[in-house]
């Protein structure tokens, strides 16, 4: 389906996220089948492409594509497919987006039955959308500079982006007729810089005095900085596994291993001059205390990156057929994950004494087993059970520090047990009824008996949790499924299923107040606290789920699709505070109808709405909504023997309502501000995009083929500015985006095919 025609090899992605088109479906089939009826083939097309606008007026457009930093560019693809007939070898060489920084490059050869190998490139760029304007020295490198920007938007212009270079390297082998041997192996590099900062506050209760302490009765500094987070880092992944087909036996054993190296260590910025304080004034210039040392170091304190790390796993998994209707399945994996990069060579040097990597160890055992069966004719059953335990056994320091109070690192250990137990029974005037139940139950027990070390006072120190009220150990969930399904006929077929689920608890646990660290059991109403924050993962919940879907053909020409989804979900906790539901709802229609031979349409139009009620701790009650319609028409035709055409048009409307309360506990002040101000406006994005193409056989082995696309987006939000005024860092660096993007795409090029 894409916009390509695939007689000549062009997959999906070749004007891929340029133009996602769904025109060529009916004839998409037809050319697949002519490539594997003449395998030798070599097709070339070239042409070029115009883009309007600036990259400013396309940022949105241009995020994935490779089209948001130049006006026109260059379409390259290139097929080649080759059989050799005496011997069945295939050679096939493809060239994706070749002028673009999205290109792909694959080559690859095998004798089917005998062995095989391949390998491939593939590069990837993502542009930040938005436009940031600084005065940022050093911006993407591990030591940027930061300095007062006199008037903000006089500064330059930085516009952010990742870029991602993968080459995979892969083949096969069969040893036997029974046994193979697979090996694979990918390499990519990651550079670039993402947006990413910092920021704090004094005084603060986190840092210990006297670096942050207070500056006057009432009086408190703040600063927020932008430090893009520099991206330089490798991944690599091998997998080798051998493989045995018998009769009525299969399995598989191998290894799989990943290896990330991070060049960047920490990020260390260095804060010259004076900031702005909230009002966007500079600091002392209005009365205000003028910018502390004590903050200024705070702000230039090194900040960790994502370290070197590394995991290896090894597993066997496979089938066993008992009886024709009778087969299981199993798996069982051991995984070890280690991370050990050295603090010094990061740039940390006041680690806990004797200390000189985290030496991370995470060691995961993974089982599971399971069963399919036809007892009798007409019922079918699946059974499957699953454990996982996930041991973190990485050594514990005292890495933390909150005013003159010590405590550890925190590990997480974690044992999951899961079951499933489905059947499906064929009824009477084709209707089939499906029964399941699914249990999952999560022990988290380090929550309830915390490692701790020795200070050598007889204290145990151990880990803090902070910022909640309460957690739990362990949570289960059992879940029902019924569905009735009704198998289709001449004209129609659909179904209806239900889904209810409950999730309970263990006992809750209450952080222990520093100095003592761990967490102690408690009662529902020991915990109690009207204001109090639960995590909503451990959180008692109901749900509740139906889904009806439906296919309707009236007539040969004319097919139709309906579905329907309503889900809700409801939590309870030992407070009046806290997430109190979510709800899902969604509907949609697809339409197709063969107008002749040579055209036809397709239709479809989908909504969805997802709300949640949360009454958060200070006071405010929120009633969120995201809602999303979305429709499309396209058609596809061939108006003359030579010519094929098809047209697309395509909406999306997408709507966050941010709707807020007050509750009664809330101050008269909060009150007057929320009505004042109307609480947060709504967020908005719209977008519609028109695709046009068509292509001329200027001979049996040639053609020209035209795509346009104009697209028109709109994006009203205010997390980084709002009614023309941009987010506003401390040292007036600004991050905006042109709300109203409007862009034409246009390519041309010209196909050719060598048989």
């Amino acid at each position: 389906m894409g916009t390509h025609d695939r007689q000549f090899g062009f997959s999906r992605k070749v004007i891929a996220l340029i133009v996602p088109a769904v025109f060529g479906v009916a004839h998409a089939a037809d050319d697949d089948v002519a490539r594997l009826t003449k395998p030798d083939t070599t097709a070339v097309s070239v042409g070029a492409a115009v883009v309007s606008g600036d990259s400013k007026t396309r940022s949105l457009f241009g995020q994935y594509n490779g089209l948001r930093k130049d006006d026109a560019y260059l379409l390259l693809d290139l097929d080649v497919i080759r059989r050799d007939d005496p011997t069945g070898t295939w050679t096939i060489f493809e060239g994706r987006d070749l002028g673009l920084d999205t290109r792909e490059v694959r080559f690859l050869q095998q004798r089917q039955g005998d062995w095989k190998y391949y390998g491939e490139y593939s590069g990837l760029v993502r542009y930040y959308p938005r436009t940031i304007n600084t005065s940022l020295q050093g911006a993407g490198t591990t030591a940027p500079v930061v300095s007062l920007l006199p008037v903000p938007g006089t500064g330059s212009d930085l516009d952010l982006k990742t870029e991602r270079k993968a080459v995979s390297l892969g083949g096969e082998k069969w040893i036997t007729p029974n046994l193979m041997f697979e090996a694979t192996f990918k390499n990519e590099d990651k550079d670039g810089a993402r947006i990413f900062g910092k920021g704090f506050t004094c005084p603060s209760g986190a840092a210990p005095p006297p670096i942050c302490t207070a500056l006057a009765a009432g009086a408190n500094q703040w600063a927020l900085l932008l430090l893009p987070e520099p991206i330089d880092s490798t991944t690599r992944q091998f997998e080798a596994k051998l493989n045995y087909i018998g009769d009525k036996f299969a399995v598989t054993a191998g290894y799989y291993g990943s290896f990330y190296n991070n060049h960047n260590g920490s990020l260390n910025p260095t804060v010259i001059g004076n900031l702005n304080n909230p009002l966007g004034n500079p600091m002392g210039a209005d009365g205000s205390v003028p910018l502390t040392p004590g903050l200024r170091n705070i702000l230039q304190l090194p900040m960790a990156l994502p370290p070197d790390n590394q995991a290896h796993q090894f597993y066997v998994s496979g089938n066993y057929a008992f009886t024709p209707t009778t087969r299981a399945n199993f798996k069982l994996a051991y995984t070890h994950a280690t991370q050990k990069d050295d603090f010094a060579s990061n740039g940390f040097t006041d680690g806990p004494p004797g200390v000189s990597n985290y030496g991370g160890v995470v060691n995961t055992t993974l089982a599971q087993l399971g069963l399919t069966a036809r007892p009798m004719p007409k019922l079918s059953l699946i059974a499957n059970v699953r454990y996982e335990d996930r041991k973190d056994e990485s050594p514990l320091a005292l890495y933390n520090i909150e005013g003159t109070n010590r405590y550890t690192n925190g590990t997480y250990s974690l044992k999951k047990t899961s079951g499933k137990l489905e059947g499906t029974y064929q009824l009477p005037a084709n209707f089939r009824g499906t029964l399941g139940v699914e249990y999952e139950a999560l022990d988290r027990g380090q929550l309830s008996s915390p490692e701790c070390i020795d200070l050598g006072d007889g204290n145990c120190q151990g880990d803090s949790v902070a910022g909640i009220s309460g957690l739990r150990a362990k949570t289960h969930e059992t879940s029902y499924r019924g569905e009735l399904r009704r198998a289709m006929t001449e004209t129609f077929g659909g179904a209806i299923s239900y889904v209810h689920s409950e999730r309970d608890g263990s006992s809750w646990l209450k952080p222990n107040a520093l100095p003592a660290t761990g967490t102690t059991a408690v009662s529902d109403a020991a915990i109690f606290n009207r204001t109090a924050i639960f995590p909503f993962i451990f959180m008692d919940r109901k749900r509740d789920k139906v889904k009806v879907s439906a296919d309707w053909s009236p007539m040969d020409r004319l097919s139709l699709q309906f579905s329907a989804e309503d889900g809700k979900d409801k939590y309870s906790a030992p407070t009046e505070k806290g997430l109190r539901d979510t709800a899902v709802r969604l509907y949609g229609v697809d339409v197709s109808y063969v107008v002749s031979e040579a055209w036809k349409l397709t239709a479809y139009y989908t909504y969805s709405e997802q709300t949640l009620h949360v009454s958060h701790s200070t006071g405010y009650i929120a009633d969120l909504q995201d809602r999303n319609s979305s429709a499309g028409i396209g058609v596809v035709g061939k108006p003359m023997e030579r010519v094929d055409v098809g047209a697309d048009l395509m909406y999306i409307n997408d709507k966050n309502i941010y709707a807020q309360g007050a509750d009664a506990q809330a101050s008269a002040v909060n009150v007057a501000f929320l009505a004042q101000s109307g609480g947060l406006p709504d967020v908005t994005f719209r977008d519609l995009r028109l695709k046009l193409f068509g292509k001329y056989a200027l001979q049996k082995n040639a053609d020209i083929r035209v795509d346009l696309v104009h697209d028109r987006q709109r994006l009203n939000e205010w997390t980084w500015g709002y009614n023309g005024v941009p987010f506003l860092y401390s040292d007036n660096t600004t991050v905006n985006l042109n709300p109203n993007q409007n862009v034409t795409f246009v390519g041309v090029r010209y196909i050719y095919r060598w048989q």
